[in-house]
């Protein structure tokens, strides 16, 4: 069975991938066979996973790029064919975690939160298209938010754009299918991420006693069922947004 988990020969781009739940992700995909390109902002933070999942004798390659730039993003899938001459898989693991209450929303606050939460995954996916078709097998995981099934007060902002990313899967599940090509979402509850570590102690508190687990996941805890929606493992997915929140949501 766990050959339906192989990732071996495909290629993967992992976005935000230099922390967090995207560094895990990228190191199971490794694992489990991928060349796995990593994307985020700091080249350093991006060549130090890279480094990591090489020492492991995984493939891997560092791509310095913001979400919220469009030509960015095409670089990004460029560098990616160039280096492996393929592209498979694409998690859209990179977010901007701007919270602001309604009534102190900026434009500008809007225009960053949606260029990062939604804008560049979809745009992403666009640009990688024609390699995606080309793999017969391809798989988008997009990462969201157990805030897309809460209120999330304070985290409206966020909560919108990872709810129309959640629309957006759908639709591209739909639409892609022709292809072969797979869209789900995964939606984390509370994770010891930095985003999360970077939270006041009494709303670390609060989040980790909402769920019935009653604890954080560690990033590692999130691979698995990001192994399964991108391998064969989950070919009959599609168009799914999948809970792995300690049981914060039930929908």
């Amino acid at each position: 069975m766990t050959d339906r988990f192989d990732l071996t020969g495909r290629v993967a781009i992992v976005t935000g991938g230099s922390r967090g739940i995207g560094r895990a992700i990228a190191h199971a995909y490794a694992r489990a066979g991928a060349a796995v390109v990593i994307a985020s902002r700091k080249a350093d933070a991006c060549k130090a996973v890279a480094e990591e999942i090489e020492a492991a004798g995984g493939q891997a390659l560092a791509v310095a790029t913001h979400l919220g730039e469009l030509d960015q993003l095409e670089a990004l899938v460029d560098a990616t064919v160039a280096r492996f001459g393929r592209l498979d898989i694409i998690v859209n693991n990179a977010a901007n975690e701007l919270a602001q209450p309604v009534g102190h929303i900026t434009p500008e606050a809007w225009d960053k939160s949606f260029a990062v939460n939604l804008r560049g995954p979809v745009f992403l996916v666009q640009y990688a298209l024609p390699h995606l078709i080309a793999s017969g097998r391809a798989s988008v995981v997009n990462v969201v938010s157990a805030a897309v099934f809460t209120r999330a007060e304070g985290k409206g902002l966020y909560a919108a754009g990872k709810s129309a990313l959640v629309a957006f899967t759908r639709t591209m599940a739909g639409e892609l299918a022709v292809h072969n090509i797979r869209v789900n979402a995964m939606a984390p509850g509370t994770v010891k991420t930095d985003m999360v570590l970077k939270t006041t102690p009494d709303m670390q508190e609060r989040m980790t006693k909402a769920a019935p687990l009653k604890r954080m996941a560690d990033p590692e805890e999130m691979t698995g069922l990001a192994l399964l929606l991108a391998s064969d493992a989950g070919s009959f997915m599609t168009g799914q947004i999948v809970s792995i929140d300690g049981g914060l949501t039930v929908h």
